[in-house]
């Protein structure tokens, strides 16, 4: 069965960074594009990073220069790297895949980023 297990989040401050990883059972994260999505309270779920198979990574204009999304292929894990955090980065953060053989969508249960002073 396809999982996405991701790292727990946390509290941090404004300028702070944390990274999160994706570690994924039962399919191959060098073969499909990832990605990683968040909802803040309120707010209605957004795209954040994409990696795709080919390691070219997109961002939304929030996190441009800030976030990288990365992969470990040989830990089957994709990463997300956020630097000089915003208290407006607060949210869930949920991984995502697309199984393209099974044409179904895949999420991590979603961990707690807060940035806060």
């Amino acid at each position: 069965q396809v999982r996405l297990v991701e790292s727990r989040g946390g509290l941090v401050q404004p300028g702070g960074s944390l990274r999160l990883s994706c570690a994924a059972s039962a399919i191959d994260v060098s073969a499909h594009a990832m990605a990683w999505y968040r909802q803040a309270p309120g707010k209605e779920r957004e795209l954040v990073a994409t990696i795709t198979s080919g390691t070219r990574a997109a961002y939304s204009n929030s996190v441009k220069e800030r976030f990288t999304i990365s992969r470990d292929n040989a830990k089957n894990t994709v990463y997300l790297q956020m630097n000089s955090l915003k208290p407006e980065d607060t949210a869930v953060y949920y991984c995502h895949v697309h199984h393209s053989v099974l044409g179904i969508d895949f999420w991590g249960q979603g961990t707690q980023v807060t940035v806060s002073s």
